[in-house]
Parts: structure tokens; sequence; C-alpha cells
């Protein structure tokens, strides 16, 4: 905990710097200024440290392309080059320069075409201000170890997409989801290996999680796939950016898309899914795709998107596949146009493994309470026909008086406690946090999935004093209180009687 404290620390102070530089610039603009500026120097900063190897190692291919796509690294001209933008920082075509920078390294990398802010030359951009967010970045104060401040500057870019949510609001939650879902999903899912998948994958971060995920565990980044899709095309250029900064080859697409009316990976069938749907959607156009392969369990309503992220999902889940996604808590107890029926035949056909009920207040984007919904294919045989429940509505703590995170003991516990019940290893209910329950259990509460009605009431501990007891003591609190009430009144009417006021 420590070590992230201190980690957070950096990282929240460069946004302070950063974030004075702003200026009266939105933050919806400003973000993409700031994070195409962190990953010009990301790219130089990995080329620059593969560069000085090749000089000691193996002077004469220090500019041979071939040796840096080898090892996965983009290719950067000598005028794209941190070195040289930095030279421009007081220079009134330091935009001209970066633009230059950024249009060479598209050039020179196929993967990056269309990704990458061509826009920092706009006369409405101050230069002076630009110019000292480039001597920001270039000062970061990591030291001399070049893979060490690579790896901070893929931290910094994710920690100032979360502040830029924040600052964007309800805007926000477009391309972020809240850090503390993200990973409790995958400490839930466990993606070591295959095939993952998210349709509608907003700024990488489940992505990310999932390769940390794999180096964590002592896993190889190699062994899995990742396919994505995101159909806001300036939240699509993030994402990749992300990708990149984070070393994950992605199958993206070659642009961004709409999963229901442009799916880019029919053919996909994920080993794991991994989804923050944007919640409640009216217009999706499920008018126009009644008649579709997809909705094995029923026609989705075209009022509401939540069943119909949820079908295509399962349609792209391989046969012994798992999917996590959040959702809106309405949607565990909805009856309106086909949901009920949508929500009964999943349960029956045991797709439904694990539903959490989250804390509120985790989103910068909006207070709507959300669930983790966990649907697998092909259970084995100690869940087979049964549905685990998990409130976790009572964990987290604040980090300011609008938002909640979970900590890493909460997520500990919920994975923990999933992990135990599916391979049957001391899981154990607990009244008002988890309860394991057969279908037939479900079906008599009509196919709601709302946990609270299953796990029931946390029990108070007995302290050893009787209720009449406690009543008396409070009656007497109470009464002493009236009195003290009555006091404070007569010393007020007598004040104010003492300067002409009757009350």
């Amino acid at each position: 905990m420590a070590e992230n404290t201190t980690t957070v620390g950096f990282e929240n102070k460069l946004w302070i710097a950063a974030d004075k530089l702003r200026g009266s610039m939105d933050a919806s603009e400003y973000k993409h200024v700031v994070l195409g500026l962190i990953f010009l120097k990301y790219v130089s900063d990995s080329f620059s440290e593969k560069y000085d190897q090749l000089i000691e190692e193996n002077e004469g291919f220090e500019e041979d392309k071939d040796e840096y796509t080898a090892d996965n690294i983009f290719w950067v001209p000598l005028e794209a080059r941190w070195s040289e933008i930095i030279s421009y920082a007081t220079s009134v075509d330091i935009g001209k320069k970066i633009d230059t920078a950024m249009e060479l390294i598209e050039k020179e990398n196929p993967s990056l075409k269309g990704v990458l802010n061509k826009n920092y030359s706009r006369p409405e951009l101050d230069k002076t201000r630009l110019g000292e967010l480039v001597t920001l970045f270039t000062n970061l104060e990591i030291g001399s170890d070049k893979a060490k401040e690579r790896d901070m500057l893929g931290r910094v870019y994710e920690y100032f997409l979360s502040k830029f949510a924040s600052a964007e609001g309800k805007l926000g939650g477009e391309f972020y989801t809240p850090s503390c879902i993200v990973r409790t999903l995958v400490e839930i899912l466990e993606p070591y290996s295959g095939r993952v998948y998210d349709p509608c994958c907003g700024s990488g971060g489940m992505f990310c999680q999932s390769a940390k995920f794999v180096k964590e565990h002592q896993g190889n980044i190699n062994n899995i796939s990742v396919y994505g899709q995101e159909s806001n095309p300036t939240t699509w250029k993030l994402a990749r950016m992300n990708l990149a900064l984070r070393q994950i080859e992605a199958d993206m697409g070659t642009h961004n898309a709409d999963s229901f009316h442009e799916d880019l990976h029919k053919t996909l069938k994920a080993n794991y899914i991994l989804a923050n749907p944007p919640f409640n959607v009216s217009d999706w156009g499920g008018d126009r795709i009644q008649e579709d392969i997809r909705w094995k369990y029923g026609v989705p309503p075209t009022g509401n998107a939540n069943y119909a992220w949820l079908q295509h999902m399962l349609h792209h889940l391989a046969p012994n596949g798992v999917m996590g996604s959040v959702l809106a808590n309405g949607s565990l107890s909805s009856n309106t146009s086909n949901e009920g029926v949508i929500r009964a035949e999943m349960v029956k056909d045991d797709m439904v493994d694990c539903i959490i009920a989250m804390p509120g207040q985790l989103f910068y984007s909006t207070a709507i309470p959300v669930s983790l919904w966990i649907l697998r294919k092909n259970k084995n045989e100690n869940t087979t026909g049964k549905v685990l429940f998990i409130d976790a509505r009572n964990l987290g703590y604040m980090v300011d008086r609008r938002v909640k995170e979970l900590a890493t003991e909460d997520i500990k516990k919920i994975a923990d406690t999933y992990h135990n019940w599916k391979n049957n290893t001391g899981y154990e209910d607990i009244q008002g946090f988890c309860k394991s329950t057969i279908k037939e259990e479900i079906a008599e509460h009509g196919y709601v999935l709302t946990p609270g009605r299953y796990v029931g009431i946390q029990e108070i501990e007995d302290d050893g004093i009787s209720f009449e007891e406690k009543m008396e003591c409070l009656t007497g609190e109470l009464t002493n209180q009236f009195k003290e009430s009555k006091k404070l009144e007569d010393k007020i009417r007598k004040a104010l009687g003492g300067i002409g006021y009757e009350v």
C-alpha cells in the first residue's frame, strides 16, 4: 500500500502541475493535448533505450528500423525524437514541431495510422503553455532508468485518464471505467491465456488490467490475444495509444465502429470477455436488427440496450468461456419489453454464474448503482444449476465527497468468495454478504437477480445488552436532550425580549 501511495503522490503532483497549464481550455479538449504528449514521450523513450542498447552491443545497427520493429518498438525518425521536441520548448513553433513529429511517427508505423493527435499548431492553443508542458514531461525526475520511466509514463497515462474522467463528469464515463471495478472483474475471471474481448472497450482499461494480472502471476503476456471495439472515434484513438504504452498488441479493427451494427469480430469466440457497456442506452438502433442470430434468449427491447449487450457477448463467448459485465442495477429485476423473459431464459440455460451488487458512487460520471454479471458456459460440477449472489454494497471507502473506491482487501474478499464457491474450497454462505442459490429458488422469486433478496440482512453482533435496557437508556438520553433544548429556547426568548422582540 505504501508503494502505491508514493506512486499516486507522484502522479498527482504531475497532474496538478499539468492542470495548472490548462488555463481556460476545456478538460475534454486538453485531454488530447496532454495524453498525446505522454504518448510521444513514451515512444521516444522506448526508441532511445533500444538505440543506446544497440550502440553498446551492436554498433552500426542503431538506425536499422528492423532492429526496433522486431522488438515491438515504434520507429521514431530523428525529427520526431523527444530530444528534438524539447529543443523547441520555448519556440513559437513548438506546435508545428509536435504536429510534424506525430505525422512522421504515423507514416513510419502503419499501425498508428489515424491514431495520433496532430492539431498542436492551432492558433487557440497557447504555445507558451504547450512548451511548459513539454518541459514538465521532460523533467519527470524519475532518474536515469529509462525502463522505469517508461513504466511510469504508462501509469501516468492511466492516472490522467481517471482525472480527466473526473473533470469531465458524465462525459468522462464514455472512456473510463474505475480501476477498482476493472480489477475486480479481472481477479474473478483470471484471464491467464486465450482470447480476451471487449466490445465497448473505451480507453482499453480492461485489457491493461488483464495484462497486468498475467504479469503479476508470472504468466506470459504473449499467451493472451486481445480483441476490442469502440464506437467513439476519439476514444478509439485513446485506447490505441493506451495499449501501445502497455506494449499490448490488440486487434481493434482499422476504425471505430458500433458493435451492434458493424461487428468487426463476427467469427470471434473469446475465452474471456470483460466489458462496461454504456448504461440503459435507448437509441441503439434495435429496431433495425430485430431478427439477429445473437438474440438467442429473446429480442431485446429497442428502448434499452442492456440485454442486447449481454446477448452480444454471450454470442461471442467460447464453449468454455466466461464473461464479466458491468450493468445498471435495474437490469437485475426489470420486466419491461421482454427483459424479464430474456433473464429467465438465461438462468434456465445455466448461463448466470454470479451476480455482485457493487457499492454506490464508484463512477465519476453517474450515481446509478451497478452490479457485476458473471456469465459462464459449461459450469463445473460444483456450480452447475447454481448462482452465487454477493452483496458488496457495504464495502469500499470514500476517496472524496463524491466518489467511493474499493480497497485491495475488498477486491480480494469478493474474488476469494467467488473462487472458494467455484472450486468448492471452504465456501460458506454469510448472511448479508453471500449466498449460493439453486435455480429453483430463483424461479420462485420470478427470476429477479437482486443479491439483497437472497443474501438477507447482515446480522448485528450481540453486545449482551437487552433490548429493554437499550430502550431505557436511549429514552433517558432523549429526555435529557429535550430538557436542554427547553433551557436553550427560554434563554433565546429572554434575550430577544430584552431588545424588544416577542416570540
